[in-house]
């Protein structure tokens, strides 16, 4: 891990990401997306980031992009303002080193750092390592939505994380 560093990701890392989150959507159920993201939706995803402030940031190693991470709005209605969502994708490659510890720690940091109340996570609720690495910066269930999502031939819950920042 020592050879991996965390920084805000640029435009030119859109290819690299949209990589990443395309071998999640295919394999996983990180995301309840069917269909690979062209990096056209992936620059837009991009720009809309920077228009509403909302950080984003990738990890490299050697110079290839290997996880990103992001904050993003909650809900588009003004008084969820203070309250985000987290993301988080790691390269299957790297899985399971503690890179998405390192991430979700520099969000929560970002996240406080811009003045921000709640973070809440999206979860498949079969994705145990996702939400023990969760729980163990102190973010608690709120909610497990039953057979929301349908993937893979399956239904699919989901459980909602939160984590209140101390300001």
């Amino acid at each position: 891990m020592d050879t991996i560093t965390v920084r805000p990701a640029s435009l030119d890392d859109v290819d690299a990401i949209t990589r990443i989150y395309n071998e999640a959507v295919l394999t996983t159920t990180a995301t309840y997306d069917l269909e690979a993201q062209t990096v056209e939706a992936r620059v837009k995803w991009f720009h809309d980031h920077e228009d509403t402030g909302m950080p984003m940031f990738v990890a490299e190693e050697e110079g290839v992009v290997v996880g990103w991470s992001s904050l993003s709005i909650f809900r588009g209605k003004e008084g969820y303002r203070f309250t985000v969502e987290n993301s988080i994708y790691i390269s299957e490659s790297h899985r399971g080193r503690g890179l998405g510890r390192r991430m979700l720690a520099g969000l929560i940091d970002t996240a406080r750092s811009l003045g921000l109340r709640s973070i809440i996570a999206g979860i498949d609720a079969e994705t145990e390592a996702s939400i023990r690495l969760h729980a163990s910066f102190g973010f608690e269930k709120v909610a497990h939505l039953k057979q929301v999502g349908f993937k893979f031939g399956r239904w699919l819950d989901v459980v909602f994380m939160q984590l209140i920042l101390d300001q």
